[in-house]
């Protein structure tokens, strides 16, 4: 067993003639937040990918939840998506369904709630977070932010040990990212789940992030604290950082 929950071994992955992911190497240990920094196209999205198991690298190890999951099967996958369960940036809610019974949807699928501690679990779930007068909403009366905050309290009715976010203040406007960064660090300090978050946006990644791996054309240039990310001398890394602060400030 990895003395990780999550570690990346000189992970590799091609698609066709183009090289995505390179020998990355990283690791979350448990209660951690992990961020993921890099441009459009660094290979964020497909290394969130290879933690679910719906990819396979080419090359390299893939530990999850402290197990070598590299050439599980689909019956072993699904066991670990019992550990670790991700919010999209679509929120992949169900459209026909209200939210308080899009968040009910994991209990009732793992069994063993009666209707009242359903009620009970889902209520304090939407409380937490703050979107408990949408409970008899549907998806598509929802904002952008709105469907990620529902799409998280989905993901912890679950009851993983570590939640993945695919970038969560993507396409929301300024005020509910900061609610959404707000609602994320809370979830870190309350719940302590361990936690990747696939991001461009170096506040949020300040905000909650404990470890920082910052790709750049699918190569982990940098990984390390959060607070070693603004020390980095690395151009590229301050170009990042200089780029994606100027649209704060004028926010």
């Amino acid at each position: 067993m990895a003395g990780h929950f999550i570690e990346f071994q000189d992970v590799s992955k091609s698609f066709d003639d183009h090289r995505v992911l390179e020998g990355v190497r990283f690791h979350v240990d448990a209660g951690e937040t992990l961020v993921i920094l890099g441009r459009s196209g660094a290979g964020k999205s497909v290394t969130l990918a290879h933690i679910m198991g719906f990819l396979k690298p080419d090359a390299g190890r893939v530990w999850v939840a402290g197990e070598d999951i590299t050439d599980y099967d689909e019956a072993q996958l699904t066991r670990i998506r019992k550990k670790v369960t991700m919010v999209f940036q679509s929120g992949a809610l169900f459209d026909s369904l209200t939210i308080f019974e899009n968040v009910a949807f994991p209990l009732r699928e793992r069994g063993g709630w009666n209707e009242a501690n359903i009620e009970e679990i889902v209520g304090g779930l939407l409380k937490l977070l703050e979107i408990h007068e949408l409970a008899d909403a549907l998806p598509s009366e929802l904002s952008t932010g709105m469907k990620r905050a529902a799409a998280i309290a989905r993901a912890l009715a679950a009851q993983p040990e570590a939640i993945l976010y695919d970038e969560p203040t993507t396409m929301v406007d300024p005020l509910m990212a900061q609610h959404i960064e707000n609602l994320m660090e809370r979830l870190k300090q309350q719940l302590r789940l361990t936690s990747v978050v696939v991001t461009h946006d170096t506040r949020l990644a300040k905000k909650v992030g404990d470890k920082v791996v910052f790709l750049d054309a699918g190569h982990a240039t940098f990984f390390a604290s959060v607070e070693e990310l603004s020390a980095c001398t690395n151009p590229l890394i301050q170009e990042f950082l200089l780029e994606d602060e100027i649209p704060s400030a004028l926010s």
